[in-house]
């Protein structure tokens, strides 16, 4: 078989499972999974012939993602802010929308030098490391409950080369050091068990729950954590900085201003949704 009949092959195999659009781009991550093979690759080598090896790897990789698997998961690896970072079913695979939380604080704090940041619920390590590359001079620091998701995050903190002191706890734990810290950021859970019935497979079969899912009858419990910490940990100045569900988007708005953070932003991420809140004194 050539590798135009399998591109054709494997189009048909994943048509319905993708848009058009997601679906070349993860044809293509599968080639470059397979044979390190970017778009102008594919098209120079599309008359050739595949080994019946590779037809069989790249067949049972469509099949793995005909049955809903992260392509991310099966590559081992995910784009996040201009870097591939290795990611496992132990952490949540980095989105967009988290990209621009981090813009948001790289805006405000990239010109400071000397900051103290805690990411809380780091997962993968993609904020923190990604705000330790990009702030000059930062001491970061990196919550997580997950044994298995700080060992993920510490070997790409290993591979990108940045200092971070990682710390294996629950966010309903201890407090940080009064005054302690200049910016806290997060993505916490926040989707309520509702709203699996709407969320895609590769999504609540494969990714970890303890990341994705708050219970129904307190569904901004973590962000009420987060805020306690804040106000303990934050000195004059600082900010907290965190992504929403933008069903409730408004509740924590509205819990934070109770608590009179006096400074409060809401904003919508590039689908217009509302999904980013700061907060600061």
């Amino acid at each position: 078989m050539t590798v135009r009949e399998e591109l054709l092959d494997v189009r048909k195999r994943l048509d319905g499972i993708f848009d058009r659009r997601e679906r070349e781009a993860v044809i293509l991550l599968v080639f470059d999974y397979v044979k390190g093979w970017g778009r102008v690759d594919l098209i120079m080598n599309e008359g050739k012939d595949l080994s019946d090896f590779t037809k069989n790897e790249i067949d049972r990789i469509v099949d793995r993602l005909i049955l809903g698997e992260p392509i991310q998961y099966i590559t081992g690896k995910a784009r996040f802010f201009g870097m591939d970072f290795k990611v496992s079913p132990a952490v949540l695979i980095p989105r967009p929308e988290t990209e621009e939380l981090v813009d948001w604080v790289l805006k405000d704090y990239g010109s400071v030098s000397d900051l103290s940041v805690l990411d809380i619920g780091t997962g993968s390590g993609c904020i923190a490391i990604s705000l330790a590359r990009n702030l000059p001079f930062a001491e970061v620091s990196a919550l997580d409950f997950s044994e298995s998701a700080i060992g993920q995050a510490e070997e790409n903190a290993k591979d990108f080369k940045v200092k971070i002191r990682f710390i294996k706890a629950d966010m309903y734990g201890g407090m940080p050091a009064p005054g302690s810290l200049d910016v806290i950021v997060s993505n916490p859970p926040y989707i309520t068990p509702d709203e699996a019935v709407d969320m895609e497979v590769r999504v609540k079969d494969f990714e970890p729950a303890d990341a994705l899912f708050v219970t129904s009858d307190d569904p901004i419990l973590p962000y009420k954590r987060i805020e306690a910490i804040a106000d303990r940990g934050l000195r004059q100045g600082g900010a907290v900085y965190m992504e929403l569900n933008p069903r409730f988007a408004d509740d924590v708005v509205a819990y934070f201003k109770l608590k009179n953070w006096q400074e409060v932003e809401l904003r919508v991420d590039s689908y217009g949704k509302k999904r980013m809140i700061k907060a600061a004194r």
